[in-house]
This record gives C-alpha cells, sequence and structure tokens, in this order.
C-alpha cells in the first residue's frame, strides 16, 4: 500500500515538473522514463499507408453506401484513396468546410458540424484507426463514452456496483458547462504533444483543432472530436484516482457522477474540482451540480433513476415512452402502423427491458405485441416475394 502511494506521487511530483518546464520554455529535462507518460511515434505513415485508408473507407462507409458521396467514391476507389494518400504525404490536406445543422436533443438545441465524405471523413477515420487504442489506453477505468465496449451499459454497471456498497450514502452530480464549445486548442495541443511525438501527426491534429475557429471549441459530430474530449479531461481523472482518492466515480464525457459516505467530503472536492478545471482546463461547471442522499432521490444518469436495489426509467424518457406507445395503439386500432412507429417500439422496449418497469411493458406494450409482430412478419414475407 505504501510502495503504492510512493509511486502515484512520485508520477504526480514528474508531471508536475514536466508541465513546468514545458511552459517556462527552457527546454527538455531527462526523467526517467518510467515515471512519465509514454511518448508515441511512428504513427503518421501507417496513417497515410494505402491499405489503412482502403480500410478507413471501410469503417466510414458502414451503413451509409446509399450516401450520394459514398456511391461517388466506390465508382473510382482506388483512384481516391491514392488522391487522399498524396495529400496526406505532401501535407497539402485541408480540412473542408463544416456544413452546420441544429437538432433538438431531448429539448436542448445542439449545432452539429458535418464534414464532407471525400477526403475528410475517410482521414479521420484513418487516423483514429492508428491512434484510438493509444488514447484509449491513457483513459481511466471509469471513463465510459465514445468508447468501444464502455458505453451506457458501462456505466450502468459501474453505478449499480458502487451503490450496493454500504458506505456509500451520498452522491456528487455535476457537468461541464458548454464542454466542446470550451475545449482550449492551446492546451489541447498540449497534452497531444505530451502523448505523441511524431511531428508529422501532430501537424494532422492541429490541422483537424485550428479548422474550428477562434482557437476554442471542437465541432459536435466530428469523429475526432469525441477522442479529442474524452482526452482532454483524461489527466483530470488520473487526478481524480490518484491525487483526491476518489475510489468510485463514472464519466460519461462532461457528466460526472461520484459516490460517497461523506457529504462533507464530496462538498470540499466540488471546490477543488471547480479549481482545478479552471487552472488546468480553462472549464467551469455548470450551477446546477447537487450532492444528495441516494436512497432518497435516486442517481438519475445515462437515461435511468438508479437506487441501491433497484433502476427505473428516467421520468422524461417514460413520459416520451407512454405517449409512443399511446400513438401506436391508436395505429393499430386504425390498420395505419408504420415501419418507423415498429422501430420506436422495439427502441423502447430496449431500455424499458433494462430496468425494473415490469408494469410499464405490461400496460402499455404488451396489449400491442401481437399486432406488432403480425407486421414486422408480413413485411418479411412482402419482401421475400419481391425477390423472388
Amino acid at each position: 500500500m505504501a510502495l503504492a502511494k510512493t509511486k502515484q506521487l512520485e508520477t504526480v511530483l514528474v508531471n508536475w515538473i514536466y508541465d513546468l518546464v514545458e511552459n517556462s520554455g527552457v527546454g527538455p529535462i531527462i526523467i526517467k522514463r518510467k515515471m512519465i507518460m509514454k511518448r508515441h511515434g511512428d504513427i503518421y505513415d501507417k496513417i497515410c499507408d494505402i491499405d489503412n485508408i482502403r480500410k478507413a473507407h471501410k469503417h466510414a462507409s458502414k451503413g451509409k453506401k446509399h450516401y450520394k458521396e459514398v456511391k461517388f467514391v466506390n465508382e473510382n476507389p482506388e483512384y481516391y484513396f491514392h488522391q487522399i494518400m498524396e495529400m496526406l504525404a505532401d501535407k497539402t490536406y485541408e480540412v473542408s468546410e463544416y456544413s452546420v445543422e441544429t437538432v433538438n436533443d431531448n429539448g436542448k438545441e445542439r449545432e452539429l458540424y458535418k464534414l464532407p465524405y471525400y477526403p475528410d471523413r475517410i482521414i479521420q477515420w484513418a487516423v483514429m484507426l492508428q491512434t484510438e487504442p493509444i488514447f484509449v489506453k491513457s483513459l481511466t477505468n471509469f471513463t465510459c463514452s465514445s468508447i468501444k465496449g464502455r458505453g451506457g451499459s458501462k456505466s450502468e454497471k459501474l453505478i449499480e456496483k458502487y451503490i450496493r456498497k454500504k458506505e456509500n450514502v451520498f452522491c456528487l452530480k455535476l457537468d461541464i458547462k458548454k464542454y466542446y464549445p470550451s475545449i482550449d486548442h492551446k492546451i489541447l495541443k498540449s497534452l497531444l504533444r505530451r502523448k505523441f511525438k511524431d511531428k508529422d501527426l501532430l501537424w494532422l491534429f492541429n490541422r483537424i483543432i485550428d479548422s474550428y475557429p477562434n482557437g476554442k471549441g471542437i465541432p459536435i459530430g466530428s469523429y475526432t472530436s469525441q477522442h479529442f474530449a474524452n482526452f482532454y479531461l483524461c489527466k483530470f481523472d488520473h487526478w481524480l484516482k490518484e491525487v483526491k482518492g476518489v475510489k468510485y466515480c463514472v464519466r460519461y464525457m462532461d457528466d460526472i457522477v461520484i459516490v460517497h459516505k461523506s457529504k462533507e467530503f464530496l462538498h470540499d472536492l466540488l471546490k477543488d474540482i471547480e479549481i482545478y478545471l479552471r487552472k488546468n482546463l480553462k472549464l467551469k461547471v455548470k450551477k446546477n451540480w447537487q450532492v444528495f442522499p441516494i436512497d432518497i432521490r435516486g442517481i438519475d444518469f445515462v437515461g435511468y433513476r438508479f437506487f441501491k436495489d433497484f433502476k427505473l426509467l428516467r421520468k422524461s424518457i417514460c413520459k416520451r415512452y407512454k405517449k409512443r406507445m399511446n400513438e401506436v395503439s391508436r395505429m393499430v386500432s386504425s390498420n395505419s402502423l408504420t415501419e418507423h412507429a415498429y422501430r420506436s417500439t422495439q427502441s423502447y422496449k430496449g431500455w424499458v427491458q433494462n430496468c425494473d418497469s415490469y408494469r410499464l411493458l405490461e400496460k402499455y406494450h404488451n396489449p400491442n405485441i401481437e399486432a406488432l409482430e403480425d407486421f414486422m412478419n408480413n413485411k418479411r414475407r412482402g419482401e421475400i416475394n419481391e425477390s423472388c
């Protein structure tokens, strides 16, 4: 135990010295390699490799084969793959102009920034095929967003595991104010330099980061953004775990839940978090943070309300589910059920089945089961007849 504590303190001290020297501009220093964050090189050539670009196109086009841009590339793929390879090798690649779309996300308006499929989305996939494992390896085990095998389901399991422990009776719940638009370019680039030593890769990262104007913010909707966003808070996650000694934490992008036995500890921790985020990452905690007893309120997180012995659907999702199922019942009665309505019922069914909501299924879903199954069976028979 004492040895582990000593190693943690050594790591914190060395990283602090590294930051101090880097910011002072006095040049590099030599420290024991095993004590500092490993830096990765020789990646850019792998990104530019034609086989990697082919693979990137395969991933980027998954489920999008009917898109006009994808069809355009598929008419002469090898030509476009070599064009991408050349613009990366010659460093002539310029990030294309974003198209902006405003969407309603559970009552919140968000601006989604989309890049053209060719060459941008293929290039971003080519980059992440080589760098994603490195980013993921840097993260703590409680980071659960935009990572394969560590999404909402992983978050649920961690929350359920934490709150079953008798000593964990209080919860601190917070999120970061306007996270994506607040990410500082200079700080992000500095963090990337500490992780990667490949100058060509850092040039490409800079191109992608600087495509979002004003030196601040990364675009919601861009494939690299979700990994940059997770990585931006990576050092903060390790600070929570290794310096502040937080054992029971879940971070789902910018939403954070911490459970503990002491309400006072959580209030003090919140103050330290606010200072750390402001000083090191130029971020602010939203004013709607909460510290509360778990037994009385439950933890509202990733679509559910978690209590020590059971889990319920979030109230807003439950309300939408009831409304949708009432609409489906009317469609069934008038024999006007659509495929979109059928698919939405299956999506909601997955949400409801994953929590303690047996009565909801009994009342709203089960009365329509037969009609829903008949609809899908008839559709399948129709597709088979058409193919014959």
